[in-house]
């Protein structure tokens, strides 16, 4: 059984669809939430299902080094196989990306390659693309750039906004994201494509 760590910086709806997915027959269970934001909505929500919860804000450290050697204790703590990034809106540095590498795992908002970073939508938008959608991917030292694991495609409709592609790309990081995390803790890293 893999143990699975979840961070997040709010609400963590990705958080809870990997949570309600890990269950029953799953090769996996949730061992630890941590957030890098105080009273991130997704802490209250982890602690409500029995999973152990933690803060380590980013703010209260001179350094991003600094900020990661405490958050890496916190996970020591929790031994996770996998830390799954589910909305934590930080870029990890080389250091701590080598310290846990192999083990985690992040959902983008396009189809990677195309758009890494930040606003994804709205640059697929302008980019007058036919299809949006998701990607799991492993992080890597390179920005949204490591090996994937997983991609769901969303069309792209007349008339769309940044906001109403969002609101339909995360219904389908709900869907891909969880079936990407069963089969990485199953051994299976072969890329998943959903339609």
């Amino acid at each position: 059984m893999s143990r699975v760590a979840i961070l997040i910086s709010g609400g963590g709806s990705n958080m809870e669809a990997l949570v309600r997915d890990m269950t029953g027959d799953h090769p996996a269970r949730p061992v630890l939430v941590v957030s890098n934001v105080p009273g991130a909505g997704g802490l209250a929500r982890a602690a409500a299902r029995g999973i152990p919860a933690a803060t380590v804000d980013h703010r209260a450290f001179p350094s991003r080094e600094a900020f990661e050697a405490a958050l890496s204790a916190e996970l020591d703590r929790a031994a996770p196989d996998l830390i799954c990034l589910a909305g934590f809106m930080r870029v990890l540095t080389p250091g701590f990306v080598t310290r846990w590498a192999g083990k985690i795992l992040n959902i983008h908002p396009s189809l990677l390659p195309k758009y890494p970073g930040l606003h994804t939508h709205a640059r697929a938008l302008e980019a007058g693309d036919a299809e949006a959608g998701c990607t799991v991917h492993e992080v890597t030292a390179d920005l949204d750039a490591g090996p994937i694991l997983g991609q769901a495609r969303v069309p792209v409709l007349p008339g769309d906004t940044p906001e109403a592609l969002a609101a339909r790309v995360l219904v389908a990081e709900h869907r891909l994201y969880p079936a990407v995390l069963r089969r990485v803790a199953d051994g299976d890293r072969t890329p998943l494509l959903l339609p």
